[in-house]
């Protein structure tokens, strides 16, 4: 084979090479996406857009993902590692999470303390004794696991049936609101196992919280997923 021939060869897989990369980068990084996005659109419209809930017409959050709630007539959800990316600014624009330690950025997922970690059994306590201080009526040892365990992503956006009901009594007292009516707004965003045998029951915190705000008036309407 004279060297002629060995250029075009190579020159013929050279541009197969370059064909089949471009054509798959095509298939595969454009119109794939562009149309399993599209079906996505018109089947699921709403989760496609992120799952947004609204109050007043205005987005507030996601269904699936948490949020930090400060006020004592909202629910409390479970500690996050990134404080559900919630946070405050200074009059210099520093940033800050609602416990005062510097804001890391949007980010998630947790610390991964070993349970021989001495930082976990501080932040353990530190969450056991703020969530007594807002339900003075509950007993240490009556408060749920997940109230004082954070998830892996830090933005879990449930709590269990349980850890909820704990606090209708605090939030009660402090919305106005009777239990009674606490207690169906629990109801209304609780959400049971996956075909009935798949998981466990969880209570979504943010719908809880806006169906509070809704009922306390300081919304007119709540847009959930």
């Amino acid at each position: 084979m004279n060297e002629t021939t060995n250029k075009s060869a190579f020159l013929h897989w050279v541009r197969q090479a370059v064909v089949v990369t471009l054509l798959l980068l095509f298939l595969c990084g454009f119109a794939f996406p562009v149309v399993l996005s599209g079906i996505s659109a018109v089947i699921f419209p709403s989760q496609a857009h992120g799952s947004l809930v609204t109050a007043d017409g205005t987005p507030v959050g996601a269904a699936h993902v948490g949020q930090e709630f400060t006020k004592p007539y909202f629910m409390k959800t479970r500690p996050s590692a990134y404080h559900y990316n919630t946070y405050y600014e200074d009059a210099q624009g520093n940033q800050f999470y609602n416990d005062g330690t510097e804001f890391a950025g949007l980010g998630s997922g947790s610390n991964n303390y070993a349970p021989s970690n001495p930082a976990l059994v501080e932040r353990v306590q530190a969450d056991i004794e703020a969530f007594l201080d807002a339900n003075p009526g509950v007993s240490r040892e009556d408060i749920p696991a997940d109230m004082v365990t954070a998830s892996g992503s830090g933005l879990d956006p449930h709590i269990s049936p349980q850890a909820a009901q704990i606090q209708i009594p605090a939030l009660a007292e402090a919305s106005g609101l009777s239990q009674q009516e606490l207690e169906q707004i629990v109801a209304d965003n609780t959400q049971g196992k996956l075909l009935g045998i798949f998981g466990e029951e969880t209570v979504n915190v943010l719908g809880v919280n806006l169906d509070i705000a809704e009922s306390m008036g300081l919304i007119r309407e709540a847009g959930k997923q």
